[in-house]
């Protein structure tokens, strides 16, 4: 099943508009992967080149990779990197930025039941898939499944944490 939300989380002069969007995976070890994307829209001053360089800046200063390397940060804990699922919504704080999603219960409870959820950071713009609008199965597939765009992303394995009560 797959399942996507987007929300406008920060914009930035070269950054433009930058989106997250929570979608559940189907691997074959038997168990839903909960992913979280994180892309800009390319709208920022100087156009969308400007926006991926703004991005890949940003990935370099927080310790992301870019390219096939997947970052194990469940293992880092100093990582400046985290996901707080809570309420049936996923936040993501990285330096300098703090943005939040809607997350379907289906994701919520297969980043639950792993502790854990599959980060991509995008730094090729992404400016059809608009803050407030769904984003179809097809899109997601077209965008986050094209491999110049996964060879140039971030990609980490972040734990999950929730609020203490």
């Amino acid at each position: 099943m797959t399942s996507t939300h987007t929300e406008s989380a920060v914009r930035g002069n070269q950054l433009g508009t930058l989106s997250v969007l929570a979608w559940i995976g189907d691997p074959e070890e038997g168990h839903d992967i909960p992913y979280l994307l994180a892309y800009s829209l390319g709208d920022g001053e100087g156009g969308p080149e400007a926006g991926e360089a703004a991005v890949r800046a940003l990935l370099e200063k927080t310790g992301l990779p870019i390219g096939d390397v997947v970052l194990d940060g469940t293992r880092l804990p100093s990582l400046p990197v985290t996901v707080l699922v809570e309420a049936e919504q996923a936040v993501l704080t990285m330096p300098g930025m703090n943005v939040q999603c809607p997350a379907p219960p289906e994701w919520v409870a297969a980043a639950d039941e792993l502790g854990q959820v599959y980060f991509l950071f995008a730094t090729r713009p992404w400016p059809e898939a608009t803050p407030g609008r769904p984003v179809s199965p097809e899109q997601l597939q077209a965008f986050a499944g094209d491999e110049g765009v996964l060879t140039s992303s971030a990609h980490c394995l972040l734990p999950v944490t929730k609020l203490r009560k």
